[in-house]
C-alpha cells in the first residue's frame, strides 16, 4: 500500500496538472488578433495551435476523469476498485497522456519559433502586421509553456506510477 505521502503528492500532481492544462488550452481559446484593415487571425489559422489545444483539452479530460479516483485513494487510504484495474489504468493513462502532451509541446514551440523567423526574415516595414503576429506568436508560447508545465507534471505521475505498480505486483508473487 503506497504512502499518505505518495497519495498527496499523486492528488497535487493531478491538480497541478489539470489547472496548468486548463490554463493552457483557455489561453491558447482566446489567442487572436485584428489588423486596422479588418483582418483577424485566430489560433485556429494555424493546425499545429489547433493541436495545442487538443492535447491540453484532451489532459484536462483524462485529469478529470483521474480526480474522483484520486480523491477518493487519498481520503479512504484505498483505492475505489481493488481489483488491479485502477493501478493499470493510471499506469497506462499517466504515459499515453504524457506522450501525448510531450507532442503538443513539441508542435507548438516548433510553429511559434518557425513562424516567428520567417516574420521577422519577410518584415517589410508593416509594422503593425509584425508587432501583432509577434504578440500573437508569444502568446502561443505562453500557452505552449503552460503545456510544458503540465506535461512535467504527468512525467512525475508516470514515474510515481511506475512505482506503484512495480510494488504491486512484487507483493502479488512473491
Amino acid at each position: 500500500m503506497a504512502s499518505q505521502a505518495v497519495r498527496n503528492s499523486v492528488l497535487i500532481l493531478r491538480i497541478f496538472a489539470l489547472l496548468l492544462l486548463s490554463a493552457s488550452a483557455a489561453l491558447m481559446l482566446i489567442n487572436n488578433f485584428k489588423l486596422n484593415d479588418g483582418t483577424k487571425t485566430r489560433f485556429s489559422d494555424l493546425i499545429a495551435y489547433r493541436y495545442v489545444l487538443a492535447t491540453a483539452l484532451t489532459g484536462v479530460a483524462y485529469a478529470l476523469i483521474q480526480m474522483p479516483f484520486t480523491i477518493y485513494n487519498v481520503a479512504h487510504e484505498k483505492r475505489l476498485i481493488r481489483n488491479g484495474f485502477l493501478q493499470e489504468f493510471d499506469f497506462y493513462g499517466d504515459k499515453v497522456i504524457a506522450f501525448l502532451l510531450a507532442t503538443g509541446v513539441g508542435v507548438g514551440f516548433g510553429v511559434s519559433f518557425e513562424v516567428k523567423r520567417l516574420i521577422n526574415q519577410v518584415d517589410d516595414g508593416q509594422d503593425e502586421v509584425t508587432s501583432k503576429a509577434n504578440k500573437f506568436l508569444n502568446k502561443g508560447n505562453i500557452s505552449t509553456g503552460l503545456l510544458f508545465a503540465g506535461f512535467v507534471c504527468m512525467a512525475v505521475l508516470c514515474i510515481i506510477s511506475s512505482i506503484r505498480l512495480s510494488t504491486a505486483n512484487r507483493r502479488l508473487f512473491k
